[in-house]
């Protein structure tokens, strides 16, 4: 009797997990586009993908415009497939019209021409200012081509600043608002010897792994990134930079218009932007192991989020800066379709 039960449990074990192989494997099939569009100056143009289900036209209140943070672009890791889907896909895959956009001077949007000199030869480039009028290119790019009026907007990092400027001065085009892992006022004090900025940083692959697994304890660390996904985001991301493998170690161009405003603004007790100004409905999304832009800065930003219809932080366990690509990451995903999907959140019934 027993050995029959085994046998029957493992049965169906087995076809459960099977089960969910096939409905996985029966998900919409999705339709992917890579575009170039103006950014509105003359010679810049700006890298915009966009995937969303094959043959579907998706609902108007389901569109969804991605941009990255300081140092790297949106693809390689909005898009990288993590046992088989990334994140792109499996928001795609609820029915949603997903794009995604590089800024000036990142992945394969336009390289300003000072980023083909040395560093120290101009002053830094591509500040948030831009970056904000770079995102709203791409967003009326995205409200043209679908002849809708809003749509929904997520940053990550210095993307948060980015799409927290731009909504701040354009509610009327933004449906709902993503912040995930915030930029805002530090209280730690700024060094007084910081070096000069050029126009722009050079990055190493090893030091962005150093920065990845800065404060996470020495036990945690060998399951949270999931088996070869840092050394397949590094080379993916490394390889947008045509001039990255002319050095040994490779080394990625970053623009330093984010580290000047930082140094001026939120290094220096100062907002950039009012967060008191956007009026649309906004959540925040953070890690407790994020070491570049710590729980007590989304904590500070939530505070001045004083004119949304509602709003909400969301704390997630066992992640840093990055955990959109870390083992969490399926917690990050439910808790922003969450937000987005949710109808009349504050109704009663």
């Amino acid at each position: 009797m027993t050995s029959r039960f085994l046998q029957m449990s493992l049965a169906c074990l087995v076809a459960t997990a099977f089960a969910a192989i096939a409905a996985q494997a029966k998900g919409p099939k999705l339709e992917s586009s890579d575009t170039m569009i103006p950014s509105g100056d003359a010679g810049i143009q700006l890298f915009v993908r966009n995937k969303h289900p094959a043959g579907k036209e998706s609902s108007p209140d389901k569109i969804l415009l991605f941009v990255h943070g300081a140092t790297y672009p949106a693809e390689t890791a909005f898009d990288l497939p993590i046992e088989g889907v990334s994140m792109m896909d499996l928001i795609a895959s609820r029915g949603y019209d997903v794009y995604l956009v590089d800024v000036r001077g990142y992945g394969h949007s336009t390289r300003p021409p000072e980023m083909s000199q040395p560093p120290a030869a101009n002053k830094p480039i591509v500040s948030t200012a831009v970056a904000a009028h770079d995102l709203g290119a791409a967003v009326d790019y995205i409200l043209k081509k679908r002849k809708v009026s809003r749509i929904n907007v997520m940053g990550w990092s210095w993307g948060t600043s980015i799409a927290g400027l731009y909504t701040s001065e354009h509610n009327d085009r933004v449906n709902r608002l993503v912040l995930y892992a915030p930029q805002w006022i530090r209280t730690e004090p700024q060094a007084a010897d910081a070096p000069a900025l050029g126009a722009y940083r050079l990055v190493s692959k090893a030091s962005a792994k150093e920065r990845w697994l800065k404060g996470v304890a020495a036990d945690k660390q060998a399951d949270l990134i999931p088996p070869g996904v840092f050394d397949a985001w590094a080379n993916a991301t490394w390889a947008t930079d045509p001039e990255s493998s002319k050095q040994n170690p490779p080394m990625l161009r970053a623009p330093n218009g984010v580290m000047e405003d930082s140094r001026n603004y939120w290094s220096a007790g100062k907002a950039q932007y009012d967060p008191g100004k956007i009026t649309v409905p906004t959540l925040l999304l953070h890690a407790e192991w994020d070491a570049d832009l710590p729980s007590y800065l989304a904590q500070g930003y939530f505070a001045q989020l004083k004119n949304t219809p509602y709003k909400r932080l969301i704390e997630l366990s066992e992640g840093t800066h990055t955990v959109m690509m870390e083992k969490n990451r399926m917690q990050f995903f439910r808790e922003l379709m969450g937000f987005l999907d949710e109808e009349k959140p504050l109704a009663l019934k």
